[in-house]
């Protein structure tokens, strides 16, 4: 039969007036579980948000997309940079033999990507990220717009001098994003006039830098730069139920194809899967989490002996009562149950002083980092999960040995 209300209502009024007769000794075991509660969240609450804010703009690269590149966004040994930085720049016709050939490709696009200073009159932004794009970029990268709009296909066609303008460089160079539209730019000795504004989008930490950026045409792009040296890339969006293996095995054919390379020859391009650089960055921080939770770990063991202690002191302190409520009557499940309960309540207020203190760090860090930092409602139950497990742990000898005191003896005591 389980303890009764009464018990529970019981454990609680002992606790606090625990808590209430020894401040001190109380204060120090919770600071332990509190300080063990804050490391192990507040861990797993940073690296969380940050990981979900990176996720994210990874997902902003493209569902079902892969990267065409010289380069090998995931490096390592057996990816040298020398050889990577010796393979031929994606050009425009590949991008153009690739929607010929690929049967699993639903939208492919040629992007040239440099950086370059901008400027309005007097003022002058410098290394503003450029990208030339074509008519199916948006397609693939959905663009939000404050004001204006997209390219016509008469300026992708004619690469008219106009240009898309991030919120950031618009606020910069005009004060107000809106005040940017219809005006001109100077862009590497040409003046160019904006046609829309993009919508802020905030600190990134990968992917696209729109807040920053100039879009222009790609046909306007290689009157003003040198494509060979304005880093390339062909960006492949697969056709709807394409899952992005088949659509990388099929991309890796078709570019061998198109660069007449041997079955000998390994391949001079890489194809950088979205969805592979998502598992990628889960992998990274899968470590992260585990060196946190260990920190936090060492930390709430430090707090579970802190507890410990007190229950030890405090079945010393009430052998007598506890001798007079087995001569009446009371089982050993109930004196168990007690005590095990009173440690858990002790676990979960340091707990809850550790939360109070992760709350407060993310309110401070959500700040300077420019991403939210969050307490998600699954930390908070891991949290209660936790004290609970760290207080019957805590509790177990201490409640084990009041349960099987003797009531005579206890009594004498």
């Amino acid at each position: 039969m389980l303890p009764s209300l009464s018990i529970l209502q019981n454990s609680i009024r002992l606790t606090f007036q625990e808590l209430k007769v020894n401040k001190m000794r109380t204060a120090l075991s919770l600071t332990g579980v509190a300080f063990g509660i804050f490391c192990i969240i507040g861990v797993l609450t940073t690296v969380g948000s940050l990981e979900q804010n990176i996720q994210n703009e990874v997902k902003s690269l493209g569902s079902n997309t892969i990267y065409i590149d010289k380069w090998d966004y995931s490096g390592g040994p057996d990816k040298p940079m020398w050889k990577m930085r010796a393979r031929p720049v994606m050009k425009l016709e590949e991008a153009l033999l690739i929607k010929q050939r690929s049967q699993l490709t639903g939208v492919v696009t040629y992007l040239l990507q440099t950086i370059s200073n901008i400027s309005h009159k007097d003022d002058v932004i410098e290394n503003a990220t450029v990208y030339g794009i074509n008519e199916s970029q948006i397609a693939i990268q959905p663009i939000q717009f404050e004001a204006g709009r997209y390219f016509s296909s008469t300026e992708f066609s004619s690469g008219a001098p106009s240009c898309i303008i991030g919120y950031t460089n618009a606020e910069d160079l005009f004060g107000a994003a809106d005040r940017a539209l219809g005006k001109q730019i100077d862009l590497n000795g040409k003046k160019i006039t904006i046609i829309g504004i993009i919508k802020k989008e905030g600190k990134s930490f990968i992917g696209w830098n729109y807040d920053k950026c100039v879009m222009i045409t790609n046909q306007f792009a290689r009157q003003l730069f040198d494509p060979e040296k304005s880093n390339p890339i062909l960006i492949a969006k697969g056709k709807p139920n394409i899952t992005t293996d088949a659509l990388s095995q099929d991309l890796r054919g078709v570019m061998r194809q198109i660069r007449r390379l041997s079955p000998l020859q390994e391949d001079n391009f890489s194809l950088n899967s979205v969805e592979a650089f998502s598992k990628a960055i889960s992998d990274s921080f899968v470590t992260i989490n585990i060196v946190g939770s260990i920190i936090g770990g060492i930390s709430l063991i430090v707090g579970m002996f802190g507890i410990a202690n007190i229950m030890f002191v405090t079945v010393k302190e009430r052998t007598p009562v506890i001798g007079l409520k087995k001569a009446i009557g009371a089982k050993k499940v109930t004196i168990l149950f007690e005590f095990l309960l009173e440690a858990a309540i002790l676990c979960i207020l340091g707990g809850a002083i550790g939360l109070l203190l992760v709350y407060i760090m993310t309110l401070i860090l959500s700040g300077p980092l420019e991403f939210p930092v969050f307490l998600s409602l699954p930390m908070i139950i891991i949290t209660v999960i936790i004290c609970l497990a760290v207080g019957i742990i805590a509790g177990i000898i201490p409640a084990s040995r009041a349960a099987k005191m003797d009531p005579v003896k206890a009594i004498r005591s």
